[in-house]
């Protein structure tokens, strides 16, 4: 299970109440306004659905975050995860990527310190080559009419090592190229894994990625759910055996350990 449901909630032009003053209340409005919203006071909490609560005294966070809550709004009381009924992660920003490290409230350092490292391996070029594939849309679907084929073309490409690997600087400047000449990637393909454990961390990178692109999943009742968990969210799940209608893309066939 995870400990929080991670969402991208878009703002901009809309109103977020934000209580508190000093460097903590700053901070929180300076976060508002780089998203496009609009830092309000209580009194317009009608016209909002987020609040930051930035108030040192324990007692009177607490009270606020009831009464704006009891009004419809998801509350974030700085440093009291316990009163959150939502946290900000660190933002790595590659616009329009975005990438938000979170621990659910256990440990901002933590997360800060994990983008950080992440600064470091992610091309500043990764914002353009995404907006690149956002103007490349029609054309995709005009090479790829099928919705399997094309993501399974687009995961081939973006591969690491791939024409378009997202950690390569160059590849932006190749989205063209490889629409011209990619070829037809298989309509859909079925691979069997054979567990050895029932650790996640136990998976070869090559199962790992298999699994990360799989569109349907076709697993033993005794294969744990932390492992099933590493497949894509929209990947359809079956318990073996399946006879149903077959899935244009991959499809694997997971079997447990032992």
């Amino acid at each position: 299970m995870i400990g929080s449901l991670p969402l991208l909630h878009r703002i901009a032009g809309q109103r977020v109440v934000v209580l508190g003053e000093g460097e903590m209340g700053e901070a929180k409005k300076r976060l508002i306004e780089r998203a496009g919203g609009i830092p309000c006071g209580e009194a317009e909490a009608h016209h909002a659905k987020l609040a930051f609560i930035a108030l040192e005294d324990e007692r009177a966070a607490k009270a606020a975050a009831m009464r704006l809550s009891r009004k419809g709004l998801l509350v974030n009381v700085a440093d009291r995860p316990d009163l959150c009924e939502f946290t900000t992660p660190s933002i790595l920003d590659r616009d329009p990527v975005l990438i938000a490290i979170g621990t659910s409230g256990a440990s901002a350092g933590l997360s800060k310190q994990i983008r950080l490292r992440l600064e470091k391996l992610l091309p500043q070029t990764l914002g353009d080559l995404a907006a690149k594939l956002a103007a490349s849309r029609d054309a995709m679907r005009a090479r790829f009419p099928d919705g399997a084929q094309r993501r399974n073309a687009l995961d081939a490409a973006l591969a690491e090592g791939g024409t378009l690997d997202p950690l390569d600087p160059g590849s932006v400047d190749r989205v063209d190229d490889w629409l011209a000449a990619a070829s037809d990637p298989e309509a859909s393909q079925t691979v069997e894994i054979q567990l050895t454990s029932d650790d996640p961390e136990d998976l070869t990178l090559k199962q790992a990625r298999l699994l990360g692109t799989a569109d349907l999943l076709l697993h033993d009742p005794a294969v744990p759910t932390e492992i099933l968990d590493r497949a894509r969210a929209d990947a359809l799940r079956r318990e073996l055996p399946y006879s149903g209608e077959p899935v244009c893309g991959l499809t694997i066939i997971l079997r447990a350990a032992g």
